[in-house]
């Protein structure tokens, strides 16, 4: 009995030592989550902080691409203005050259009439 109860005692010391190491081990791991979730939650709100940041920067930059398109918008509808009362000085331009070409071709034409009627009738004196 007293080899039994040795025997039992041995088990059981083992199996204390063992649970003991079990013990151990999970308190390190449950050590080393905790370390890990702290360490997540200081980088989940470092990111947050920095997307609030990028955000702000966003809508700051944002607002200025927006007032220099607006300021551009105004300008190229300036310049297209000034381009269109070119175009319309220009087209009457040409259309009062053309006019003036008409009338030079007419009044060119008429001379060279008036030239041949005056040959014909110098060729009929003679």
């Amino acid at each position: 009995e007293a080899r039994l109860s040795e025997e039992k005692a041995a088990r059981a010391m083992v199996d204390a030592a063992r649970l003991a190491d079990e013990l151990r081990c999970e308190q390190e791991l449950a050590m080393a989550l905790e370390k890990d979730k702290k360490l997540l939650e200081a980088q989940c709100k470092d990111t947050g902080a920095r997307a609030d940041e990028a955000e702000v920067n966003a809508l700051k930059g944002g607002r200025k691409a927006m007032i220099k398109m607006e300021t551009r918008i105004r300008e190229l509808e300036s310049e297209l203005d000034a381009e269109s009362r070119r175009n319309t000085d220009v087209l009457k331009n040409l259309r009062k050259a053309e006019r003036s070409i008409k009338e030079l071709t007419f009044a060119g034409d008429e001379d060279k009439k008036n030239h041949e009627r005056m040959q014909s009738l110098i060729d009929q004196l003679q």
